[in-house]
């Protein structure tokens, strides 16, 4: 009896290797070098952050994650991705972002559900910031039509184009990419451009990641990514704010610190206000509760306090909230439309306070 050939087997254990890589990161490299430059590349794909960019499949190295709680941006789905320098790790904090070293990169891609497009998604822009000597730096890539790639977007771009809402709908809007100015107007923090999302609380919970579901700060901390991660019963942790189960206040804080606590807290643009939206902030009225505003402008309408309690009506910060109207809604920026989930779990939030 002959001997079979081990050709196929090898054939089909290499498949398998390559399936592997495609669902927990490809055999791509991130080049270092792109991070560090001073002058960014023209195109996204000289960074190498993804083996399948239109579907958004990550290089090796390069892992997903995602907050509990997103940031809100005209119902825009996203895919968000880290990378640090191989043998670096990131330093807990327990309040603001992890301190990252340099030559880390945070990928975060703007996109809506299309069945005719690779993945099921029509990629619309991918945001990166980059930890470079000097500090972070941030640069937003629109994608082509062929979703084959993105190219740098300095000055922003304005898109006109339909997009799916929750229900089935379709509304059309003019999509805006932030310009180099406006990626500051968030994520400025004391002066310095700082991440919003990688925070503790944020990512203390279960992603599905393809080898299965596992806690994200264990799974950085185990990829050698997190140093001086505490005890699990010692890390703060908002809830999902679509999560009814949860508790009312606990969903509206965590909305709230994501969409607008960057911005309104002692260190942030916002902090003129007097109104602090932090997920810790304990006094009532940095809350708004109760408090008048600074200045009683047109973005306050007619009212009188930010938060009236009983009286979701009465409240600035629901009425601004609620408002897609430039120069009125808040957040300012990084939206046209209104999340009307959101203005209800706002509205019953205030509603319930005596």
């Amino acid at each position: 009896m002959t001997a079979r050939s081990p050709l196929p087997y090898l054939k089909r254990a290499l498949l398998a290797v390559l399936f592997l890589g495609a669902m927990t990161g490809g055999a791509a490299a991130v080049d270092d070098q792109a991070i560090l430059a001073k002058k960014p590349p023209r195109q996204l794909s000289a960074f190498g952050f993804f083996a399948d960019a239109a579907r958004q499949v990550p290089a090796t190295g390069v892992l997903p994650f995602a907050p509990r709680t997103p940031l809100f941006t005209d119902f825009a789905e996203k895919r968000r991705f880290v990378y640090l320098p191989d043998g670096q790790s990131a330093a807990y904090d327990a309040r603001e972002a992890f301190a990252f070293p340099v030559g880390s990169a945070l990928i975060k891609t703007f996109a809506y559900a299309a069945a005719d497009r690779p993945g099921g998604l029509r990629l619309v822009e991918t945001r990166v910031l980059l930890r470079q000597e000097q500090g972070w730096e941030a640069w937003a890539y629109v994608w082509n039509e062929a979703q084959s790639e993105a190219e740098l977007k300095i000055a922003g771009a304005k898109l006109p184009m339909e997009i799916p809402l929750p229900g089935g709908a379709v509304e059309a809007i003019t999509y805006a990419v932030p310009n180099k100015a406006q990626c500051k107007g968030c994520h400025e923090l004391s002066g310095e451009i700082v991440p919003i999302g990688p925070k503790a609380r944020n990512l203390n919970h279960v992603f599905d990641y393809a080898e299965g579901p596992q806690n994200q700060l264990a799974r950085w901390a185990a990829a050698g990514i997190l140093s001086g991660l505490p005890d699990r019963g010692d890390i703060p942790a908002v809830p999902d704010w679509l999560d009814e189960a949860a508790p009312l206040d606990a969903r509206a804080r965590a909305w709230l610190d994501i969409n607008c606590a960057h911005c309104h807290r002692a260190e942030g643009p916002a902090s003129n206000s007097g109104l602090f939206l932090t997920w810790d902030e304990q006094d009532p009225v940095a809350l708004g509760i109760g408090k008048r505003p600074v200045a009683a402008g047109r973005g306050a309408g007619h009212l009188k306090v930010d938060i009236e309690p009983g009286d979701p009506g009465a409240s600035i910060l629901v009425y601004r909230v609620e408002s897609n109207e430039p120069g009125v809604m808040m957040p300012e920026l990084g939206r046209t439309l209104t999340e009307p989930r959101a203005v209800a779990l706002l509205r019953a939030w205030v509603a319930s306070m005596e």
